[in-house]
């Protein structure tokens, strides 16, 4: 049985600052960064990681499955698993009350619970809040609340235009993504209802069974580009949320449900990352009352009752042992460290991509990189409704820079393999848009490009014009450093599997 093993007076760990992108960025877990681990005395902090989790030191594994009270070793491993499996909730739900403790129409992409709000365009040039934004959808998002009775989602006919409005559980787990892909692009409703419901379902609405009594929808449809907004924004509007006790009656905008003690300025991340092990952990319990786990987490529960901690009952820092209450203190500091070691590891590198297409968006018992998830790009697709290869270097190893010239050349037929659309976006170092005389941030599937003879396509990516017979196929660098993002919408399982893999960025 492979376990973790943490060995915290030997070893020394360097970490990298990690910003997680909102959600409207679509980020994606890949490495970004070199990590450096270094062990003081000759040994590495952090070994044996591995999925089966919670997993706890191996000496002691027989005790204290045994039911013997864990020693400070194993309490240890077990509150660092237990942090990471609690990390998404909490990222979710301080996600949630910055989202909708907030008058409707007051903040774009903000609203109460029950309601769809929004994004009418895409980021300015200058707009520096935003990391890694796409520049290929409009979203509209929602927080649903089924604690009450079941909500009906309805989706408008959209023409056979891409949309995609996936379903995340308190977990971050995607456990329904009704569009283009899965349901077609016709008119449809949707009931979302919690597993226990029993009532009758409306005729012409489809059940969709929630795993937990709250959602997050992080809806998409496809913009090409701003002269698309109108058209968009009258799907957008088709968008609707309707309590099944109102079905068929005229629409009526939520109560919004004011909170003023909910922190609105400090990101979720870094609220969730800076509590102390108590206040977590107290939180998580909290939590635990009304959000149920998964059926697949047994086991998890198991071991956190070993550290005090039931579904259903508070946080009691009072009834804990010394080494308890040790451990669990320790907890932020102890899973922060193990996600920042498994980072660099979660995804693989080809041609100078970076790509992740495994268990995204399910993780099944996975918490580890669940979390990572959760902290580098909280609201992750399926792989099969949205890929996004990484950008790490040139053909040399090199990262890109605007003091050169580069190219990204596809023979004929051999684009991004995709069943809906592709693109690619230009970033700077920090992860922001990069205004240009064009004001094009991302080449598309869509656009126009220029062709060569053989039918194959080439993209150039610089700080100077290339003439104006390389222009549409031309995205602007900075002068400086810079680094790209690929997103494949509906990719074929060629991008699934590892057949395809995007071709190197080529310095000329």
């Amino acid at each position: 049985m492979l376990v973790v093993m943490i060995l915290f007076k030997f070893g020394a760990i360097i970490l990298v600052a990690h910003q997680r992108a909102d959600v409207f960025a679509e980020e994606h877990v890949m490495l970004t960064t070199r990590r450096s681990i270094i062990a003081s005395s000759g040994l590495l902090a952090l070994t044996a990681l591995d999925r089966s989790l919670p997993a706890i030191a191996q000496s002691g594994s027989a005790a204290t499955n045994s039911g013997i009270a864990p020693t400070a070793e194993e309490a240890r491993a077990i509150a660092a698993n237990a942090y990471l499996y609690f990390y998404p909730l909490l990222s979710m739900d301080v996600t949630r009350k910055q989202s909708t403790n907030i008058e409707p129409g007051k903040e774009i992409g903000k609203g109460p619970m029950n309601m769809f709000v929004n994004v009418p365009a895409y980021p300015p040039a200058d707009l520096k809040t935003v990391v890694r934004p796409n520049f290929d959808t409009l979203y509209s998002l929602a927080w649903l609340d089924l604690t009450k009775e079941p909500m009906i989602v309805s989706a408008p006919d959209t023409g056979g235009r891409y949309y995609l409005l996936p379903m995340l559980d308190m977990w971050s787990d995607v456990f329904a993504s009704p569009g283009w892909r899965t349901t077609g692009t016709q008119a449809a409703n949707f009931l979302i209802a919690t597993p226990g419901w029993n009532g009758a379902v409306p005729s012409g609405v489809t059940r969709i069974d929630a795993p937990t009594p709250i959602v997050w929808i992080i809806g998409r449809t496809k913009t090409d580009g701003p002269a698309d907004y109108a058209a968009v924004h009258k799907i957008q509007a088709g968008y609707q949320i309707t309590p099944l006790s109102r079905w068929g009656k005229p629409p009526v905008l939520p109560e919004a449900t004011i909170d003023p003690s909910v922190d609105l300025k400090t990101p979720p991340k870094v609220q969730v990352d800076s509590m102390s092990g108590d206040k977590f952990f107290a939180y998580a319990a909290e939590l635990l009352k009304v959000i149920p786990p998964h059926v697949t987490d047994q086991p998890m529960i198991a071991q956190l009752k070993k550290i005090g901690i039931e579904p259903g009952k508070s946080y009691d820092v009072q009834r804990l042992s010394p080494t308890i209450r040790d451990a669990l203190a320790n907890a932020p500091h102890d899973a922060q460290q193990l996600m920042a070691w498994k980072v660099a590891s979660l995804a693989q590198v080809v041609n100078g991509w970076s790509m992740n297409t495994d268990t995204m968006g399910v993780y099944g018992n996975y918490y580890l990189k669940r979390a990572i998830v959760a902290q580098l790009g909280l609201g992750a697709n399926l792989p099969e409704d949205a890929i996004y290869p990484l950008n790490l270097s040139d053909q040399t190893g090199k990262p890109l820079d605007g003091s050169n010239k580069y190219t990204i050349h596809f023979d004929k037929g051999a684009t991004p393999p995709v069943n809906a659309f592709w693109s690619i976006t230009l970033y700077d170092n920090d992860g922001f848009q990069v205004a240009n005389a064009l004001n094009r941030f991302a080449v598309s599937s869509w656009m126009p490009f220029k062709r060569n003879a053989d039918g194959s396509l080439d993209l150039y990516f610089q700080n100077d014009n290339p003439g104006s017979d390389k222009e549409p196929n031309w995205l602007p660098a900075p002068k400086g450093p810079f680094n790209l993002t690929m997103r494949l919408y509906a990719p074929t399982p060629d991008a699934l599997t590892g057949k395809w893999s995007p071709p190197p960025v080529t310095r000329t």
